[in-house]
């Protein structure tokens, strides 16, 4: 056996493992097990993205200035606060490498993304995992979770894989109840499509303290995943850390321009958030009529629970069968259910009519 050996909490990492895309011997696949928008890319990315192919020789702007200033003009925030990254993940990894380390403590809601475990373990935190109220982050549990050697709280709002939102007023108790010298990360993935007025994805309590940071991304709404572009608003403090560790060249110049391109689309936000509220509905009451729970999601998917794991691997070969791909997410610790993307109305249409007859035959 070699000597060489890393630190021992990263040899409790399990690689992560993405959603599914391919199926054996199926010509038409629908892929609805990452959440990547209905639409595919904006127009004006797809063309920004082709157009960058012939200055592909050139390095990007390190700083990725002219992103950033479009997300503040878009946003209302200030640039200077903003960095951008090779996905959110990165810079959720930067400020858990930064914030946290050996002899540290990690709180998490129990069913939260599963990238701030794998990062919290390999920077050598460790990490709490802390029971959730009816498959929402419960404020007084976290709270009560804290220690003297937590540094950091992530929680995602809406929350993946669940899709349960918290509301406004909890997260401001929640960050109201933390140390000043715990970190908050607040992670928006979801952000544009939640239509609740209430709804803060974290600016305000960015602004209003300085130990709170949010993310968001082009993975989702903007259709960019493949681009792994993602970008966070922080504390000045904070932002200065993250430029003496992020990578000089993070940010490729293809990613560059398709974020720009993609938050100059025309309605492309209201479009998608209308056609996700029009079919997250029907998609969740089409599962409710065939017997299936449907929990409450703010995001562009919906969890479908059929009660057991059992239950829930019969139903995904179902529609496997029919060439869909949903996502399992028993890594989630929720084995009896399967997490299944908003996609076209066809898309959504034929999820329905798939499981609704895998019920009928269930049942018979």
């Amino acid at each position: 056996m070699t000597a060489l050996l890393p630190r021992p909490s990263i040899l409790s990492i399990e690689p992560y493992v993405g959603g599914e895309s391919k199926l054996p011997g199926v010509n038409r696949i629908i892929k609805l097990s990452s959440n990547e928008g209905a639409f595919g890319p904006p127009p004006m990315a797809v063309e920004a993205i082709t157009a960058m192919a012939r200055e592909a020789h050139r390095y990007p702007d390190g700083g990725a200035t002219r992103l950033r200033e479009a997300i503040g003009a878009r946003f209302g925030l200030d640039p200077a606060r903003i960095v951008c990254g090779n996905g959110s993940d990165e810079l959720i990894a930067y400020l858990i490498l930064a914030y946290g380390g050996e002899g540290t403590e990690l709180i998490m809601p129990a069913h939260g993304f599963v990238m701030y475990d794998l990062t919290g373990r390999y920077a050598g935190c460790r990490v709490i995992k802390v029971p959730e109220r009816n498959l929402v982050a419960d404020v007084d549990a976290m709270l009560a979770a804290v220690g003297p050697r937590t540094k950091l709280v992530c929680l995602v709002n809406p929350n993946n894989p669940t899709g349960a939102l918290l509301p406004r007023n909890e997260v401001e108790r929640l960050r109201a109840g933390l140390r000043d010298d715990i970190l908050l990360i607040l992670d928006a993935a979801y952000a544009e499509y939640v239509t609740d007025p209430d709804y803060d994805p974290g600016q305000a309590l960015v602004d209003a303290s300085g130990n709170t940071v949010m993310t968001r991304t082009f993975s989702k709404i903007f259709g960019l995943g493949g681009m792994r572009l993602g970008w966070a608003y922080m504390p000045p403090n904070v932002a200065d850390v993250l430029a003496r560790i992020r990578g000089p060249f993070n940010v490729n110049a293809a990613a560059i321009q398709a974020g720009i391109a993609a938050l100059a689309e025309p309605g492309w936000i209201e479009r998608s958030v209308a056609h996700n509220e029009e079919w997250r509905a029907k998609l969740s009451a089409g599962l409710e009529a065939a017997g299936i729970k449907a929990w409450p999601s703010a995001c562009n998917f919906v969890l479908a629970d059929f009660g057991t794991a059992e239950g829930a691997v019969a139903a995904d070969a179902a529609l496997r069968a029919r060439g869909v791909i949903a996502r399992m997410v028993g890594g989630y610790a929720l084995p009896s259910c399967l997490r299944i993307t908003v996609g076209t109305a066809e898309e959504c249409q034929m999820v329905i009519d798939a499981l609704t007859e895998f019920m009928r035959t269930k049942s018979s």
